[in-house]
């Protein structure tokens, strides 16, 4: 799982975790390890990954078992993620207006493009996708709800630092810049250009930014006070969203962006 762990979230990092803490601390390690599995998992590479005995494995994964929140395949009897997280997943992200003004959005735009649409708020101070619709090619991309994007790295972020809250692009241009690959942008005076351009054009791209292959292109959404809310973004092989996209990709991108705008109540001047 991207990101700050769910017990940091709870747990300052300066604490020592109680007996009760410890157990919790276990099962939310359990949650994301079975979430973050492709495959079912046995108990015993469970209990090796989280470094505890079987039993201990056992007897909390019994306890999600009947809580709905792990699945023992039958047949394998491994374990892996159940449907309980999907719902309270399904219900966090409700709880952003933004993502469902562009939920309605992003099958079309998938449709029309074939490629991979993501969706990204400002939560908690970081750029974070908060739905995600896979396209129609065999790459399947490793971003999932949840996940935390650089801003100086993804078209989520540059979006975001062009039309998001002023004092963002100083704040990012403060901390440390990582250089994902030889094509991310770590000169602040390269990035305040981006920003710019980015704000000029209305949309941004991030060409092997963090992947060398890899493009994005996305577009903001607007609330209905003109204030940018988040981004709708299609990401595929550079073969496809090439440098810089195509007059019909941005069109595709920016007109999905004004409709998950017009849903929040935006009215373009």
């Amino acid at each position: 799982m991207n990101g700050t762990s769910l017990l940091a979230a709870v747990v300052p990092a300066h604490s020592s975790p109680t007996p009760d803490l410890e157990s919790v601390d276990l099962v939310l390690r359990l949650i994301e390890l079975l979430a973050d599995a492709r495959e079912p998992r046995g108990v015993t590479q469970i209990a090796r990954a989280l470094s505890i005995s079987k039993p201990r494995a056992h007897r909390h994964l019994r306890a999600l078992v009947q809580r709905g929140y792990a699945h023992q395949d039958p047949r394998t009897e491994g374990y892996e993620i159940g449907v309980r997280v999907l719902a309270l997943g399904e219900a966090v992200r409700d709880r952003f207006d933004v993502a469902r003004a562009i939920r309605p959005v992003m099958g079309p735009l998938r449709d029309a493009t074939g490629m991979a649409v993501t969706a990204s708020a400002l939560i908690e101070g970081a750029v974070t996708v908060v739905d995600l619709l896979q396209g129609r090619t065999l790459v399947d991309f490793g971003v999932r709800p949840g996940s935390r994007l650089d801003f100086h790295a993804s078209a989520h972020g540059l979006v975001a630092l062009a039309f998001g809250p002023p004092r963002l692009l100083e704040q990012v241009l403060a901390g440390p810049l990582r250089a994902w690959t030889e094509r991310t942008m770590t000169d602040p005076a390269a990035i305040r250009a981006e920003v710019a351009r980015v704000r000029r054009q209305g949309w941004a791209s991030a060409p092997d930014a963090v992947l060398i292959g890899v493009n994005a292109l996305a577009a903001p959404v607007f609330d209905h006070r003109g204030e940018w809310r988040g981004a709708v973004a299609v990401v595929g092989a550079t073969q496809f969203i090439p440098e810089p996209p195509t007059a019909e990709q941005i069109a595709q991108v920016t007109e999905a962006a004004a409709e998950a705008s017009r849903k929040l109540g935006w009215e373009h001047a």
